[in-house]
Protein backbone atom coordinates (compact mmCIF):
# COMPACT_ATOMS: atom_id res chain seq x y z
CA UNK A 1 0.00 0.00 0.00
CA UNK A 2 1.29 3.61 -1.12
CA UNK A 3 1.37 5.90 1.67
CA UNK A 4 -1.16 8.40 -0.55
CA UNK A 5 -3.44 5.64 -1.65
CA UNK A 6 -6.84 6.84 -2.66
CA UNK A 7 -5.72 10.93 -2.74
CA UNK A 8 -6.30 12.80 -5.65
CA UNK A 9 -3.47 15.76 -5.67
CA UNK A 10 -3.01 19.44 -6.87
CA UNK A 11 0.37 20.59 -7.42
CA UNK A 12 1.34 23.91 -8.64
CA UNK A 13 4.68 24.97 -9.92
CA UNK A 14 5.76 21.43 -11.34
CA UNK A 15 7.19 21.84 -14.20
CA UNK A 16 10.70 21.24 -12.66
CA UNK A 17 12.38 22.07 -9.20
CA UNK A 18 10.18 20.81 -5.98
CA UNK A 19 7.02 20.59 -7.59
CA UNK A 20 8.02 18.05 -9.97
CA UNK A 21 9.65 16.10 -7.20
CA UNK A 22 6.26 16.44 -4.89
CA UNK A 23 3.90 15.45 -8.03
CA UNK A 24 6.25 12.20 -8.76
CA UNK A 25 6.52 11.37 -5.15
CA UNK A 26 2.91 11.74 -4.30
CA UNK A 27 2.22 9.52 -7.88
CA UNK A 28 4.94 7.60 -6.71
CA UNK A 29 3.02 6.71 -3.26
CA UNK A 30 -0.35 5.82 -4.83
CA UNK A 31 -2.16 9.02 -5.75
CA UNK A 32 -3.34 10.62 -8.60
CA UNK A 33 -2.02 14.08 -9.43
CA UNK A 34 -3.23 17.63 -11.43
CA UNK A 35 0.40 19.48 -12.17
CA UNK A 36 -0.07 22.84 -13.25
CA UNK A 37 2.43 25.57 -13.97
CA UNK A 38 2.91 28.70 -16.33
CA UNK A 39 5.11 26.42 -18.30
CA UNK A 40 2.52 24.35 -19.86
CA UNK A 41 5.00 22.46 -22.35
CA UNK A 42 7.27 21.55 -18.98
CA UNK A 43 4.32 20.58 -17.20
CA UNK A 44 3.01 18.10 -19.65
CA UNK A 45 6.57 16.36 -20.18
CA UNK A 46 6.49 16.16 -16.39
CA UNK A 47 3.36 14.63 -16.09
CA UNK A 48 4.01 12.33 -18.97
CA UNK A 49 7.11 10.93 -17.30
CA UNK A 50 5.01 10.21 -14.31
CA UNK A 51 2.32 8.15 -16.84
CA UNK A 52 4.85 6.47 -18.17
CA UNK A 53 6.04 4.34 -14.75
CA UNK A 54 2.31 4.54 -13.46
CA UNK A 55 -0.30 4.59 -16.68
CA UNK A 56 -3.32 7.47 -15.70
CA UNK A 57 -2.41 8.75 -12.71
CA UNK A 58 -1.17 12.26 -13.68
CA UNK A 59 -2.18 14.97 -15.93
CA UNK A 60 -1.37 18.46 -16.10
CA UNK A 61 -2.72 22.12 -17.22
CA UNK A 62 -1.59 25.63 -17.93
CA UNK A 63 -1.40 27.29 -14.66
CA UNK A 64 -0.98 31.13 -14.08
CA UNK A 65 -1.51 30.95 -10.04
CA UNK A 66 -2.01 34.58 -10.01
CA UNK A 67 -5.25 34.73 -12.16
CA UNK A 68 -8.17 34.28 -10.02
CA UNK A 69 -10.56 33.03 -12.85
CA UNK A 70 -7.83 29.92 -13.72
CA UNK A 71 -7.75 28.98 -10.12
CA UNK A 72 -11.67 27.77 -10.44
CA UNK A 73 -10.99 26.51 -13.92
CA UNK A 74 -8.39 24.53 -12.66
CA UNK A 75 -9.68 23.03 -9.19
CA UNK A 76 -13.07 21.92 -11.34
CA UNK A 77 -11.34 20.32 -14.21
CA UNK A 78 -9.23 18.20 -12.01
CA UNK A 79 -12.66 17.42 -9.82
CA UNK A 80 -14.06 16.13 -13.65
CA UNK A 81 -10.82 14.48 -14.46
CA UNK A 82 -10.50 12.45 -11.12
CA UNK A 83 -13.45 12.52 -9.42
CA UNK A 84 -12.77 15.01 -6.41
CA UNK A 85 -9.94 16.70 -4.73
CA UNK A 86 -7.79 15.91 -1.43
CA UNK A 87 -4.53 17.40 -1.28
CA UNK A 88 -3.77 20.35 -2.74
CA UNK A 89 0.19 21.97 -2.76
CA UNK A 90 0.65 25.36 -3.51
CA UNK A 91 4.26 25.35 -4.31
CA UNK A 92 4.91 27.73 -7.25
CA UNK A 93 7.00 30.69 -6.11
CA UNK A 94 9.61 32.63 -7.12
CA UNK A 95 12.47 34.74 -5.62
CA UNK A 96 14.26 38.14 -5.91
CA UNK A 97 17.72 38.96 -4.42
CA UNK A 98 17.29 42.85 -3.20
CA UNK A 99 17.70 44.73 -0.03
CA UNK A 100 14.63 46.99 1.08
CA UNK A 101 16.14 49.81 -1.07
CA UNK A 102 16.91 47.86 -3.98
CA UNK A 103 14.11 46.40 -4.38
CA UNK A 104 11.42 47.81 -7.08
CA UNK A 105 7.60 48.73 -6.06
CA UNK A 106 7.11 46.56 -9.55
CA UNK A 107 9.18 43.73 -8.23
CA UNK A 108 7.32 43.61 -5.18
CA UNK A 109 4.06 43.15 -6.19
CA UNK A 110 5.10 40.54 -8.50
CA UNK A 111 6.90 38.66 -6.00
CA UNK A 112 3.92 38.75 -3.21
CA UNK A 113 1.27 38.24 -6.04
CA UNK A 114 3.22 34.69 -7.29
CA UNK A 115 4.40 34.04 -3.47
CA UNK A 116 1.46 35.07 -1.23
CA UNK A 117 -1.61 35.59 -3.14
CA UNK A 118 -1.73 32.52 -5.44
CA UNK A 119 -1.44 30.48 -1.77
CA UNK A 120 -4.37 32.99 -0.86
CA UNK A 121 -6.50 31.94 -3.64
CA UNK A 122 -5.17 28.42 -3.56
CA UNK A 123 -6.42 27.63 -0.15
CA UNK A 124 -9.87 30.07 -0.65
CA UNK A 125 -10.83 28.10 -3.52
CA UNK A 126 -9.85 24.63 -2.70
CA UNK A 127 -11.55 24.07 0.58
CA UNK A 128 -15.15 23.37 -1.05
CA UNK A 129 -13.40 20.92 -3.44
CA UNK A 130 -11.69 19.01 -0.81
CA UNK A 131 -14.50 19.18 1.88
CA UNK A 132 -17.09 17.76 -0.44
CA UNK A 133 -13.82 15.15 -1.04
CA UNK A 134 -14.88 14.01 2.41
CA UNK A 135 -11.23 16.30 3.54
CA UNK A 136 -7.77 16.26 3.28
CA UNK A 137 -4.18 18.81 3.27
CA UNK A 138 -3.59 21.71 2.16
CA UNK A 139 0.57 21.76 2.19
CA UNK A 140 2.15 25.32 1.54
CA UNK A 141 5.37 25.43 0.07
CA UNK A 142 6.85 28.66 2.52
CA UNK A 143 10.82 28.72 3.14
CA UNK A 144 13.10 29.28 5.63
CA UNK A 145 12.83 32.63 4.88
CA UNK A 146 9.57 32.65 6.01
CA UNK A 147 11.32 32.22 9.29
CA UNK A 148 15.02 33.53 9.68
CA UNK A 149 15.49 36.78 7.36
CA UNK A 150 18.21 37.94 5.12
CA UNK A 151 18.97 41.39 4.43
CA UNK A 152 18.96 41.43 0.77
CA UNK A 153 15.40 39.33 0.29
CA UNK A 154 13.28 41.94 1.38
CA UNK A 155 9.75 41.18 -0.77
CA UNK A 156 10.78 37.06 -0.25
CA UNK A 157 11.18 36.97 3.27
CA UNK A 158 7.85 39.18 3.61
CA UNK A 159 5.66 36.86 0.99
CA UNK A 160 7.13 33.46 2.48
CA UNK A 161 6.38 35.17 6.19
CA UNK A 162 3.42 35.60 5.65
CA UNK A 163 2.55 32.46 3.93
CA UNK A 164 3.37 30.81 7.51
CA UNK A 165 1.10 32.81 9.13
CA UNK A 166 -1.75 32.65 6.37
CA UNK A 167 -1.48 28.98 6.94
CA UNK A 168 -1.98 28.85 10.66
CA UNK A 169 -4.90 31.01 9.59
CA UNK A 170 -6.61 28.10 7.32
CA UNK A 171 -5.50 25.43 9.77
CA UNK A 172 -7.63 27.20 12.15
CA UNK A 173 -10.30 28.45 9.93
CA UNK A 174 -10.73 24.57 8.84
CA UNK A 175 -10.52 23.12 12.10
CA UNK A 176 -13.52 25.39 13.32
CA UNK A 177 -15.97 24.70 10.01
CA UNK A 178 -15.29 21.00 11.11
CA UNK A 179 -14.33 19.82 7.57
CA UNK A 180 -11.47 17.81 8.23
CA UNK A 181 -9.26 19.43 6.35
CA UNK A 182 -5.81 20.69 7.78
CA UNK A 183 -2.97 23.17 6.84
CA UNK A 184 0.60 23.45 7.23
CA UNK A 185 3.89 25.02 5.62
CA UNK A 186 6.99 23.59 4.74
CA UNK A 187 9.91 25.34 4.89
CA UNK A 188 12.99 24.97 3.15
CA UNK A 189 16.58 25.86 3.00
CA UNK A 190 18.43 26.35 0.14
CA UNK A 191 17.60 23.48 -2.08
CA UNK A 192 19.15 22.37 -5.57
CA UNK A 193 16.16 23.44 -7.78
CA UNK A 194 16.14 26.60 -10.65
CA UNK A 195 15.11 28.97 -7.98
CA UNK A 196 18.60 29.17 -6.76
CA UNK A 197 19.81 30.18 -10.25
CA UNK A 198 19.43 33.63 -8.99
CA UNK A 199 21.89 33.30 -6.07
CA UNK A 200 24.27 31.81 -9.36
CA UNK A 201 24.45 34.55 -11.54
CA UNK A 202 27.28 34.48 -13.23
CA UNK A 203 29.23 32.25 -11.19
CA UNK A 204 30.00 28.50 -11.21
CA UNK A 205 26.61 26.56 -9.98
CA UNK A 206 28.71 23.97 -7.68
CA UNK A 207 30.97 26.38 -6.19
CA UNK A 208 27.83 28.44 -5.19
CA UNK A 209 26.00 25.08 -3.74
CA UNK A 210 29.66 24.07 -1.87
CA UNK A 211 29.42 27.90 -0.26
CA UNK A 212 25.14 27.61 0.80
CA UNK A 213 26.27 24.18 2.19
CA UNK A 214 28.93 25.70 4.39
CA UNK A 215 25.53 27.75 5.84
CA UNK A 216 23.98 24.82 6.66
CA UNK A 217 25.04 22.56 9.70
CA UNK A 218 23.97 18.86 7.83
CA UNK A 219 27.21 20.64 6.08
CA UNK A 220 24.54 20.58 2.18
CA UNK A 221 21.92 22.05 0.24
CA UNK A 222 19.09 19.70 0.41
CA UNK A 223 17.72 17.87 -2.65
CA UNK A 224 14.05 18.42 -4.28
CA UNK A 225 13.22 14.90 -2.57
CA UNK A 226 14.31 16.03 1.20
CA UNK A 227 11.18 18.43 0.56
CA UNK A 228 9.05 15.72 -0.99
CA UNK A 229 9.17 14.03 1.95
CA UNK A 230 8.18 16.39 3.82
CA UNK A 231 4.60 16.79 1.67
CA UNK A 232 4.30 13.49 1.74
CA UNK A 233 3.89 13.11 5.51
CA UNK A 234 1.71 15.95 5.39
CA UNK A 235 -0.59 14.65 2.55
CA UNK A 236 -1.12 11.70 4.39
CA UNK A 237 -3.37 10.13 7.03
CA UNK A 238 0.17 9.78 8.87
CA UNK A 239 -0.33 14.08 9.94
CA UNK A 240 -3.71 13.22 10.73
CA UNK A 241 -3.36 15.05 14.01
CA UNK A 242 -1.07 18.08 12.21
CA UNK A 243 -2.18 21.61 11.17
CA UNK A 244 -1.42 25.06 12.08
CA UNK A 245 2.24 24.16 12.06
CA UNK A 246 5.59 24.09 10.32
CA UNK A 247 7.84 21.64 8.98
CA UNK A 248 11.50 23.10 8.84
CA UNK A 249 13.15 21.11 6.10
CA UNK A 250 16.37 23.56 6.59
CA UNK A 251 19.28 21.16 7.88
CA UNK A 252 19.31 22.44 10.83
CA UNK A 253 20.34 26.10 10.14
CA UNK A 254 17.02 27.51 11.96
CA UNK A 255 18.56 25.82 15.48
CA UNK A 256 21.47 28.01 15.16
Amino acid sequence: MGRADNRIALVTGAAQGLGAAIARMLAGEGARVMLTDINANGVASVAASINARRADCAASMHQDVTDEDRWGEVLAATVEHFGGLHVLVNNAGIGSVASVQDETLETWHHVHAVDLDSVFLGCKYSIPHIAASGGGSIVNISSISGIIAAHNLAAYNSAKAAVRHLSKSVALHCARSANNIRCNSVHPVFIDTPILDGMVGDSDRASVLQKLGRQVPLGRVGTPEDVAYAVLYLASDESRFVTGTEIRVDGGISAM
